[in-house]
């Protein structure tokens, strides 16, 4: 039987994560953060020098090398070579670097194909991403396209950067947000776009409670 499947596309630093991971929780589902997918193959590249331009070095990066993801309560385990890197995901580094390898077509063929074979282990799953109701997943039960006002999205990127240690300027969070957003509509595979029949929601002036609350009642309405 195919999982029901909830996902939760919109651009950067939008809460995607952190509401995806609440919603899974209160629904009793799986939780599938894709982001941490391309992070990792980011951070591969990053520490084997690997130039991030080339889309077919990075390919032959992903097909010599051992990824393992693992949903584990409201995150994503993620293995490289049996080593465990899921905390060195979130480094500003990675995060700056990330585009490249989200841009690659090829790479993201190979991710979405990961993705799907994780679903289908699964009963219930709540995915999150840019094109997880477009193209990773167009048949989903429910689909949300998360927004929230660019300046926004910085400061709660500031706020997260912040309570894992790391210190940055607001303006320079602002600028890489905008810089984001504009490679993630531009590229040519899974562009950010919201679905035709995704439930936009605006979060600049909601609390997570609040946007959480809303999603499960468009998941009530949707399929009770």
């Amino acid at each position: 039987m195919s999982p029901l499947i909830i996902t939760i596309d919109g651009p950067a630093a939008s809460g995607k994560s952190t509401v995806a991971q609440r919603v899974a929780q209160a629904l009793n589902s799986t939780f599938l953060d894709t982001g941490a997918m391309y992070r990792a193959v980011t951070l591969l590249a990053m520490n084997t020098q690997t130039d991030l331009s080339d889309e077919q070095a990075l390919i032959r990066l992903v097909e010599a090398n051992q990824f393992n993801f693992t949903p584990a309560g409201q995150r994503l385990v993620v293995l490289i070579n049996r080593q465990d890197v899921t905390e060195q995901l979130r480094n500003p580094e990675v995060t700056a670097n990330i585009r490249y390898v989200a841009e690659a077509p090829g790479i993201r063929i190979l991710m979405v194909r990961q993705q799907r074979a994780l679903a289908l282990k699964y009963q219930r799953v709540v995915t999150e991403g840019r094109d997880q109701g477009t193209v990773a997943f167009p048949d989903a039960q429910v689909k949300i396209f998360l927004t929230a006002d660019p300046e926004e999205r910085a400061k709660r990127r500031q706020i997260e950067l912040k309570a894992a240690g790391i210190q940055q300027d607001l303006d320079t969070l602002l600028k890489a947000v905008e810089a984001r957003d504009l490679s993630d509509r531009q590229r040519t595979v899974g562009p950010l776009q919201p679905a035709d029949d995704a439930v936009h929601l605006d979060s600049t002036n909601l609390t997570l409670d609040e946007v959480v609350q809303a999603i499960l009642k468009i998941v009530e309405k949707k399929i009770g």
